[in-house]
């Protein structure tokens, strides 16, 4: 029996840091942080972002294994999801750029003028879910 609970521990264990490897390689591919960094002025910061999305991570993946509550006033809330809207945004954008959709989508549905705010209009979608997410309690839960 206490082979089993061993095996599962390690197995459990293996599969999480293969997948947070995976993740974290395909941040890197992509290359969000250095353009951000490079968007923004601030080079010289991009261990610190690094480190961020690591420490971020690993302190996601601890909240969700062990589910602590976390107590913090709304006004976090709302700055916490706003920066999660932001992060995912610059990914997806990222992601789009890199496996150049934005110019292939351009051409298809010829928008060429109208780009800008149909961007717009995906980072302000992926903000307001994000805000709904975090500041409504109980707006998504899984049954």
């Amino acid at each position: 029996m206490i082979i089993k609970v061993i095996l599962a521990v390690l197995l459990g264990f293996g599969s999480g840091a293969v997948i947070s490897g995976a993740v974290f390689a395909f941040i890197s591919i992509i290359g969000v942080v250095p353009r951000l960094a490079q968007k923004t002025g601030t080079q010289r910061y991009i261990r610190l972002y690094e480190e961020a999305i690591i420490f971020g991570g690993i302190l996601g993946c601890v909240e969700g294994f062990f589910n602590f509550p976390l107590p913090m006033p709304r006004i976090f809330v709302i700055i916490l999801g706003f920066c999660t809207g932001i992060f995912y945004g610059c990914l997806a954008v990222s992601l789009a750029e890199v496996l150049d959709v934005i110019p292939i989508l351009t051409r298809r549905t010829k928008l060429g003028k109208g780009m800008f705010f149909f961007i717009l209009a995906l980072a302000l979608g992926k903000l307001s879910g994000s805000l709904l997410y975090y500041v409504i309690p109980g707006f998504f839960t899984i049954d």
